[in-house]
Order: C-alpha cells, then structure tokens, then sequence
C-alpha cells in the first residue's frame, strides 16, 4: 500500500518531509535557462527543458535524504504539453531513484469524470489489451467539495491500485475561512470535512495503522490541526505552509501522533529556491541543488526537535 511505503521510507530517512517540486521559471538559475534555450529556442519546449534540468538537480541532491516530493501540476500546465511532459518526466524519474510521488492536482468532480481523474494520475487506463499507467504518481490530492460522489471513485482506484490521495480539509491559505471555517450545525465545516475523510478511508488501512485515505491540513493552524488529528486518527495528514507560509516547527507537534508519524511536512519554494535565500546565498546560482539539500537537512531538524518520538 501506498500509505505503508510512505511510512517506511519516513522511519528509514527519519525524516517527515515532502519537498515540494513547483518549479517557477523565476527560480531555475540563469546557466540551466541558457542552455535550455540554446537548444529548444526561447520556446514553450525551452522553459519545459529548464525546469526539468532543475528538478533533475534538486532530486539527486535529497534522494537520500528526503522521502518524498510533491510536484505541483499547475507549475507544469503553465508550459502546455512540454511542460506536462517535464512533469510525468519529473515523476518517472523520482521513481526511479526510490522516491514517493504526492500529486499536487487537487481534483474534484462526480462520477466518471472523478475516475477518469483517478486513473489519469493514481491508476492505469485500458487500451485495448493493453494497460497504461499515465501520471503514475503514488498519490493525488483532491478537493472533497463535490462530496462522496467525487471522492468515492478514487478510493476505488486506491483499492484496486494500492494508492492513496489526500484530502483537502483545511487549507493553509489565508482566506480558507470563507468555507472551510463555516459552522455548520454548531461545528466547522472543517470538522465535518474530517469526519468524512476518517468514513472514506476506514477499509483501506495499511499494515501501519493508517488510512490510504489522507488529509491535507495547513501548517498556519495548529489548533485546528490539533483538533482534526483526533477526528482523523487514522489518516495521514499533509502539512502545507511550513516556512515561507509562516507555519513554524514548535507548532506541528499536535499534527503527529505519539507514535511521532501520522504527518508528512511540505517545503516547496522554501528548499527548491534556496540559493535565493541570504541564509544559503553562499552557494551561489551553481550550487542552487546542494542548497537546496541543505536546506532540507535544516527542515527535518527543525522539525524532528518538536515531533514525538523523532527518533525511533
């Protein structure tokens, strides 16, 4: 199960951290730009090849220490079918060194479109005789607000494919409230939202004790987090907003269980731009993967210092 893989390669790293792959053109290093362009032109096919050189970089600098990534499709579709191809490229490629893949695609709809959805990115696509997996990541995350309908066809694909997907259940943006925050028979939306993901994965629970079905929760509200881990105590929950967000590490304590898993931290912009930061500017544009390798390595130490039982 894709859940149980998650857990394993956090205790074997001892780090509970998802670098998050959104690569912004703004982000990629003048050199890898250049010769990008010298061969493809300054072209859709261009940028594409940029951002794939850079993942590349960053990849082979965490493989050993960061357990998963989470590549963001938005910052891939930007770029139309060339940048669609440096993400399945980018997939493919963290597969290859070991890695667990967290497909940032946020969908949502009801019946067969919701599996169409589901196949694309967690599961395979019949053609012919033949099966295909398209995206192939190991999960997805998905926006519940379609309800059952929308998410019950991706837990099929999860029981049938052992993926998993996350959903989004209280998110770390500033104007999540608006929804997400609405009381609802005397309870948050939230809450309700919670109970829900708990239903939706209670009979696909790995060896662990955790559910293939997740929950996204934003690190910028711990008290909520804190009240959601015991309404989902089975589910796996992704942490968004450490960092650049303002989620601080003193404060996602209460997103892990005694057992010290249960939680998985994202750093997107935070590691993969690093260099730009004046804390790793000595690396220089060069060493923007080494960096970023360092910056990852300062994340689950900051993190680790405050999670239960870090060590074990």
């Amino acid at each position: 199960m894709a859940v149980d893989t998650l857990i394993e390669k956090i205790k074997k790293t001892n780090a509970p951290v998802v670098v998050g792959l959104d690569p912004n053109l703004r982000f990629v290093p003048k050199f890898i730009q250049d010769k990008a362009y010298a061969e493809f032109g300054e072209t859709l096919e261009g940028a594409a090849e940029a951002i794939w050189q850079f993942n590349k970089g960053i990849i082979d600098q965490i493989v050993d220490i960061v357990p998963a990534v989470k590549p963001q499709i938005a910052m891939y579709e930007q770029f139309g079918l060339p940048g669609l191809e440096a993400f399945k490229r980018t997939v493919d490629y963290c597969h290859e060194k070991g890695m667990v893949v967290i497909g940032d695609v946020k969908r949502g709809d009801i019946g067969s479109t919701s599996t169409s959805y589901a196949l694309a990115h967690i599961g395979r696509i019949q053609v012919g005789s033949k099966f295909y997996s398209p995206f192939d990541e190991d999960f997805a995350t998905v926006n519940p607000y379609l309800g059952s309908d929308g998410i019950k066809p991706f837990v099929d694909v999860c029981k049938e494919e052992k993926k998993g997907i996350f959903v989004l259940v209280k998110t770390s943006n500033p104007s999540s409230g608006e929804f997400q925050d609405r009381e609802v028979d005397g309870r948050p939306l939230y809450e309700l939202v919670g109970e829900k993901v708990d239903e939706w994965g209670s009979d696909v629970v790995g060896a662990y004790g955790y559910s293939e079905v997740g929950a996204v929760v934003g690190a910028t509200y711990p008290e909520m987090g804190k009240v959601l881990r015991k309404v989902m105590p089975k589910a796996f929950i992704l942490v968004p907003g450490y960092g650049a967000q303002g989620g601080k590490a003193e404060d996602l304590a209460v997103f892990f269980n005694e057992d010290g898993l249960g939680a998985i931290v994202n750093s997107s912009r935070g590691i993969i731009a690093a260099y730009q930061k004046e804390q790793y500017a000595s690396f220089g544009e060069e060493g923007y993967a080494k960096a970023a390798r360092q910056a990852a390595l300062d994340m689950i130490a900051d993190i680790n210092a405050y999670r239960p039982n870090a060590n074990n």
